[in-house]
């Protein structure tokens, strides 16, 4: 009898082991998840930074294309705001990319705008940052991936739910994606 209940108890061990092990890098995984979240903020905040700058550059050219500026301004106000959720986010930052795709397409017009060092500088800046963006996005789009599968996996499946694991969702292009995944065409 006494040999059965040291199994019984060594068993009970490894098993409740296991599962603080598992609940131990489902942890993890949420952190890594919000770090990443963050570290897309910290770039976009720096997009959203840039555009102003932007913005006034070209209109010292192109003072009659008004409606593209308020386009612009909202779609960067409208990122700015706080959005409830990531796809809300998402999406106020899609608006924008299109907003600035305009702003781009318009300075294409202007040679003198084309030519202009600050205009140059600030267009090279905004890339960089895209670039910083798409890869961060990416960053966290593995590290959701990862979490979601790892919480429909046995054993964190039985548990994971009520411990407050939920699947969580992509940082998505939505519809924008074929014109987001297209690379800026930079002319001079």
């Amino acid at each position: 009898m006494e040999t059965f209940l040291l199994i019984f108890l060594g068993l009970f061990v490894v098993v409740g082991g296991y599962l603080v092990v598992v609940y131990n890098g489902l942890v993890r995984m949420r952190q890594r998840i919000n770090q990443s979240f963050a570290d897309i903020d910290v770039q976009l905040k720096q997009r959203h930074d840039l555009v102003p700058n932007l913005v006034e550059t070209v209109k010292g050219y192109a003072t009659h294309e008004k409606s593209t500026f308020e386009e612009v301004i909202r779609a960067r106000n409208a990122a700015v705001a706080v959005a409830p959720g990531q796809s809300q986010q998402a999406a106020a930052e899609n608006m924008l990319s299109g907003a600035l795709g305009k702003l781009f397409a318009l300075a294409e017009a202007y040679p003198d705008l084309k030519a202009n060092t600050n205009f140059q500088q600030l267009q090279s800046e905004l890339g960089d940052i895209e670039n910083k963006i798409a890869a961060a996005r990416r960053f966290f789009n593995n590290s959701v991936s990862e979490f979601n599968a790892s919480i429909e996996a046995f054993p964190a499946v039985l548990f994971a739910r009520n411990f407050g694991f939920f699947p969580r969702e992509f940082f998505d292009l939505g519809d924008s994606r074929q014109t987001a995944e297209q690379a800026p065409s930079v002319k001079f």
